[in-house]
């Protein structure tokens, strides 16, 4: 980031990997030396600027050591070094203030699964990130801890695929009560899904903590780090984020480059405004959305079959089979109901346009 950009641009956070802002040394007591004195001067630009971190995070994919994976490697020694960097970067977030902390699984995966040992894999994930919960309140920091999803590329399988899959690895290792997801839409569309989908579970679940703001381009199919500039896709983040009462102690990151063509310094900050301008767009339609409450209205109005006592003992976990047999005898075949989706996508861009 350009010296001035921060103030230029507005903005109250930043945020970096550790191999970003300082390189690896020859070993690991160079690189730790290497990387307090880099958080020294961050500090002091910190305390200059009153820019906050919103998070840091461990780079465990760039290097060849984790080409094999990082929390998930067959080497033990290899994982020790994933531990150790991870300490390093734990210790400079609470060194720089940081209200988050980002675990990206970048190489948590498989290529093939005739070479590898899933359920110990997973085990060693389980294992570290519970280390790393330790560690936290041993050091005493109050971070929020964030694992990103992510699917294919580089593995052929990662095992933090989407949402759905990094809240039932949390519940399956005892980690729910520790970590929420960081979302990044561009990764949510190369799984297969709207992107807003990881979003709005993270969101319902009470899972989601903070969002890496970027999309990608569809016609090629991999991680393109672009800035998002639908409004469409904007709205139904912010949506979601004014649901469940804002981020918290999570933000909006920038986690986009600009493209190879775009040269020029000015490019740098027509793209960041850009991208902030079209996620004002989306929160200042996602708020109207809410105060008129037509479209939730029209939502609540579809289930609102559920409301009543069966309904009731349905959700408190207290409904039999039996029970529900006997209401469809009652009712007889149930009617058409139109799903009205051209009504809701209409209404939808009303608040957009």
């Amino acid at each position: 980031m350009p010296p001035s950009s921060s103030s230029n641009l507005g903005v109250d956070y930043y945020a970096f990997h550790d191999v970003d802002a300082a390189p690896e040394g020859k070993d690991l007591d160079d690189t730790q030396r290497i990387l307090e004195s880099v958080t020294d001067k961050l500090l002091k630009r910190q305390d200059e600027t009153g820019v906050k971190l919103l998070w840091a995070t461990q780079n465990m994919f760039s290097h060849p050591r984790f080409m094999n994976g990082a929390s998930t490697n067959p080497d033990m020694t290899t994982f020790s070094w994933a531990c150790a960097k991870t300490k390093m970067a734990m210790d400079a977030g609470l060194k720089l203030g940081a209200d988050n902390h980002v675990f990206w699984g970048g190489r948590e995966g498989y290529m093939s699964l005739l070479n590898s040992d899933v359920k110990q894999e997973l085990d060693q994930m389980g294992a570290f990130l519970n280390m790393v919960v330790d560690y936290k309140a041993k050091i005493g920091a109050d971070y929020q801890l964030l694992i990103e999803p992510k699917p294919r590329e580089p593995c052929k399988h990662q095992y933090d695929y989407d949402g759905q899959s990094v809240m039932g690895f949390c519940r399956q290792y005892g980690l729910e009560d520790h970590f929420k997801t960081n979302v990044e839409p561009n990764h949510t569309t190369l799984a297969g899904h709207e992107f807003e989908h990881d979003i709005m579970i993270g969101s319902v679940f009470g899972d989601l903590g903070s969002i890496d703001a970027n999309s990608g381009d569809m016609m090629l199919g991999w991680d393109t780090d672009q800035f998002c500039y639908d409004v469409r896709k904007t709205t139904m983040i912010m949506w979601y984020v004014l649901k469940q009462g804002g981020l918290h102690k999570g933000g909006l990151n920038f986690d986009a480059k600009n493209r190879r063509e775009s040269s020029d310094l000015e490019d740098f900050f027509i793209a960041h405004i850009g991208g902030m301008d079209t996620y004002a767009r989306g929160l200042k339609a996602a708020a109207a959305i809410i105060e008129d409450g037509v479209l939730d209205g029209m939502v609540e109005k579809r289930y609102s079959s559920f409301d009543s006592d069966l309904g009731k003992k349905l959700f408190d976990g207290k409904g039999t089979l039996e029970e529900f047999e006997a209401y469809a005898k009652a009712q007889g075949e149930p009617g058409v109901h139109s799903g009205k989706q051209e009504l809701y996508e209409n209404i939808f861009a009303e608040y957009i346009h």
